[in-house]
């Protein structure tokens, strides 16, 4: 409430969602999620749940209502609000119902728009991935920049690498068969190879490949059971294909100026 109160005081500078983790009571007395839900649905919404450990995947239906309505702020006044519940009618035998229950400031009015909020919903993990790389990977925390200039110059620099190894991590997986070389520099993929003492391929070879000998370096152990890279291993071992690359372009200079190394 704290975050949807400020967002209101500063008059929503951006659209945000979030997951409405407490039954909250009305004015009325009522409480949320049974109001939203006593209403008619949108409609129905399908979509392929991805596997993740111990767990398939597979199609998911779920049944979407939707209702603007004021939540009260604790402090007398309210915030204004849309809720969205999706709740899933029928699951297979043997699984968990999946049911989310959301609050955005956004009005939702018709099954396209609430398609488009559990869409955002159901990206939640590659944000956090994101974040997870921004906070940990590249350590922006520990930069302890003192001056809001330099630090949102350092966030731009460090959002685009994130971007780079969370998008390097996502098609490795989804299109493993695209070229190294749409996501890789020649000198990087030509790393890989070298830091991992493997022969040079005689053409370029895929982004999965390349993905997966950048993640060894980073210890990753590419078992038959280890499945894909995380985000972790990646960025660790695109660190040393950064440094590693950098030092072949500068042999190379080194050699078109004439210089013995």
């Amino acid at each position: 409430m704290a975050l949807m109160v400020r967002a209101r005081d500063l008059g929503v500078p951006v659209d945000w969602l979030l997951r409405s983790k407490h039954n909250r009571t009305l004015n009325d007395g009522d409480k949320l999620w049974s109001r939203v839900t006593d209403g008619e649905s949108l409609g129905e919404i399908r979509f392929t749940l991805a596997s993740r450990q111990g767990q398939r995947a597979r199609e998911v239906v779920q049944q979407v209502w939707a209702q603007s309505l004021q939540l009260p702020d604790g402090q007398g006044g309210f915030v204004q609000a849309t809720c969205l519940v999706a709740k899933e009618t029928e699951p297979p035998t043997g699984d968990k119902t999946i049911e989310w229950r959301l609050l955005t400031n956004l009005l939702v009015e018709n099954l396209e728009q609430a398609a488009r909020m559990i869409d955002w919903y159901r990206s939640r993990w590659e944000i956090e991935m994101f974040f997870h790389v921004l906070k940990n990977g590249c350590r922006i925390e520990a930069l302890q920049l003192g001056c809001v200039d330099r630090i949102e110059r350092a966030l731009v620099l460090y959002m685009v690498v994130a971007w780079r190894i969370a998008r390097l991590m996502r098609l490795g997986r989804s299109c493993p068969d695209l070229d190294a070389q749409l996501m890789f520099e020649p000198d990087e993929w030509k790393a890989a190879y070298i830091l991992n003492k493997q022969k040079l391929p005689d053409k370029p070879p895929t982004l999965n490949e390349v993905v997966r000998l950048v993640a060894r370096l980073g210890g990753f152990l590419a078992r038959t059971g280890d499945g894909e890279p995380g985000v972790k291993t990646i960025w660790l071992g695109m660190q040393r294909i950064l440094d590693f690359a950098a030092g072949i372009r500068f042999s190379r200079e080194l050699q078109a100026q004439g210089t013995c190394v």
